[in-house]
């Protein structure tokens, strides 16, 4: 039986990056940028006034907090204006937040700071040169780097490739994943079950995983693990995907059947992993790219605890993650918990802060039924169990993992 560890380098080690893409910026968000965006322009373009006010000359009106002075308003400069003005000596002119200053004035007063007459106003404070005025390049100057290669694109970054005039960037994209369920007890959630029939819950829950990760998903749905048509499908998504994940048909006549059918397009390796839930599942390399491919057992809960500790780090790294990995924290067992000798569990938790200490509590959630999902759906994170421990009490320490909910 392999190791959680060794199975998860195994992984890891077959994680294809897709080749960098230019997207538009609106569709990058969440993205690892592929390029060092070098800024063509300034920000801001122009000196511009950083409150509504007058604009001046500061060496005019440097005497106002000891003697108010009078200036007379020559003129009015809103946002956007793009008529050159010039400033004179001993003049103000009225400016809008934004707007572009007059050539001679270095400064702007606020209007809290006059009067507001609207042709002769009365300058109650002094203002240094540069008051109240966003400089030209003093965010980004011409030539500088917006934006670096290997930066997570989010909301700012966006704002900022758009305030540099790049409608678009180049990233490293989603990496495409199928979804694929074989059973021949399934059936689609707009039909109703008959006789001994179950709803495809995996596909679902997965394509929930996979887009939670990062993932562009394709959510195939329910396949016949007759020979044929598995294969045909199998072999249509390993063209258009980076990870395949095939879920149930991992025991019985109908898994050795999906099993003879994938060893078709590949190595598929069903060596069983020290892993409770989930330990039968294969894992191998198909089709002429050699995509990660995943067979996962067909009880959702174990499916996706599965598809939580290899699959997700997988695609994470695929994305460009330096570190693949959930959030892990210590925290302090509120209940007995058992596990499954010599495999690492992973139990459903509810995890909790203590307002006293600021601890980390964690209560166990449910019974481990693999079929028990009501108890996974409650849970925001895995209690973490090694493989040479079975029995655990309340006060004990244990590792635990954030879940999506709480991440």
């Amino acid at each position: 039986m392999r190791s959680v560890d060794e199975q998860l380098a195994r992984v890891l080690a077959a994680a294809v990056r897709p080749s960098p893409v230019r997207v538009a910026i609106s569709e990058a968000q969440g993205l690892l940028c592929a390029e060092d965006v070098v800024a063509e322009r300034a920000l801001p373009g122009f000196d511009q006034a950083a409150v509504d006010g007058y604009a001046v000359r500061s060496v005019d009106v440097q005497q106002a907090a000891e003697q108010p002075i009078t200036l007379p308003v020559v003129g009015e400069i809103v946002a956007g204006s793009r008529q050159p003005r010039r400033l004179q000596p001993g003049q103000l002119v009225r400016v809008n937040t934004g707007a572009p200053l007059p050539t001679l004035a270095d400064a702007v007063v606020p209007l809290d700071y006059t009067d507001e007459h609207p042709a002769k106003v009365t300058v109650n404070q002094s203002v240094p040169s540069a008051a109240f005025v966003r400089r030209e390049g003093e965010d980004v100057q011409t030539g500088d780097v917006a934006v670096r290669r290997g930066a997570v694109i989010g909301a700012a970054q966006v704002g900022l490739l758009a305030a540099v005039g790049r409608n678009k960037v180049l990233v490293h994209p989603r990496p495409r994943v199928s979804i694929i369920s074989v059973g021949e007890e399934l059936v689609d959630i707009d039909r109703t079950p008959g006789g001994g029939q179950v709803y495809d819950v995996n596909t679902y829950a997965l394509a929930a995983a996979a887009r939670d990760a990062g993932a562009e998903v394709t959510r195939v749905g329910i396949v016949s693990a007759e020979t044929r048509r598995l294969h045909e499908v199998v072999e249509g998504r390993l063209l258009l995907s980076e990870v395949v994940v095939i879920v149930g048909g991992v025991g019985g006549t109908v898994g050795k059947d999906v099993r003879a059918t994938l060893a078709e397009l590949g190595d598929i390796d069903m060596s069983r992993v020290a892993i409770h839930p989930g330990s039968t599942q294969g894992f191998g390399r198909l089709g002429p790219d050699r995509v990660p491919t995943f067979l996962l057992p067909g009880n959702p809960v174990s499916a996706l605890v599965v598809f939580e500790v290899l699959v997700r780090p997988l695609i994470r790294a695929a994305l460009g993650k330096s570190n693949p990995y959930r959030r892990v924290i210590t925290a302090e067992l509120l209940s007995p918990v058992s596990s499954t000798a010599d495999r690492r569990g992973y139990l459903r938790g509810q995890l909790l802060r203590d307002r006293g200490s600021e601890q980390y509590l964690v209560q166990p959630v449910g019974a481990g039924g693999s079929h028990l999902l009501a108890s996974l759906a409650e849970a925001n994170c895995l209690i973490v169990v090694d493989e040479e421990v079975t029995e655990l009490t309340a006060g004990d320490e244990v590792q635990v993992s954030f879940l999506a909910q709480r991440a």
